[in-house]
């Protein structure tokens, strides 16, 4: 069996000899350590020029492993550093967005609210829970029960832009309007049927 620290690079070429004592040579297309597993690519066994052969090699029946050439080419281009600063800032807002979502659930927020919340978060970014109440922008507060009605100015909040309260309040009417289309195609809403029943003389 072929050493298991044995690491070999993309576009290096190598000759593998088989437990069946049968030698196989190509340029290495993959390679995965864990399982053991060597892609080679050789040319052709029917002569055509155009087409390859594709070799999976098990390591764990190769009794050696030789590299012919090593991979020839510019070494890979350096990555472009990562803020770090700004990633750790996203995982906490996403964070802290979940718990209040749970704190929001926990405290008994309607399955209405919920949908409502996420209708509102597919348009605008900065929506955010403040206890069971919907918070938009800092400008807009909807509290329970999430009607047009409960859609008020947040007076405490960020200054007020005079777009933000009528463009919330549409979000809200199309959401409710969304939700009483589908119980009506669902027939959750129909109004049901009592037949009244007569005495009948005898």
């Amino acid at each position: 069996m072929a050493e298991s620290n044995e690491c070999f690079n993309i576009g290096s070429t190598v000759t593998c000899k088989t437990c069946f004592n049968e030698d196989l040579q190509g340029e290495v297309l993959a390679f995965d350590p864990h399982v053991k597993l060597l892609t080679l690519k050789s040319p052709s066994s029917n002569g055509r020029s155009a087409t390859y052969d594709i070799h999976m090699v098990n390591l764990s029946y190769v009794s050696q492993v030789t590299v012919m050439r090593e991979a020839a080419g510019s070494p890979l281009p350096s990555l472009p550093s990562l803020n770090l600063s700004k990633l750790s800032n996203r995982a906490k807002k996403s964070i802290d967005e979940k718990q209040r979502l749970i704190e929001a659930m926990q405290s008994g927020v309607s399955p209405v609210g919920q949908k409502l919340f996420l209708h509102i978060r597919k348009t605008m970014e900065e929506v955010k829970w403040a206890g069971v109440s919907i918070l938009v922008m800092g400008q807009v507060i909807i509290s329970p029960p999430y009607q047009i009605e409960n859609v008020k100015e947040q007076k405490e909040g960020k200054e007020s832009n005079s777009k933000t309260l009528p463009y919330v309040k549409k979000l809200v009417d199309k959401f409710h309007q969304d939700q009483q289309s589908l119980s009506l195609n669902n027939g959750t809403s129909a109004t049901p049927v009592v037949a009244e029943v007569q005495p009948v003389s005898q």
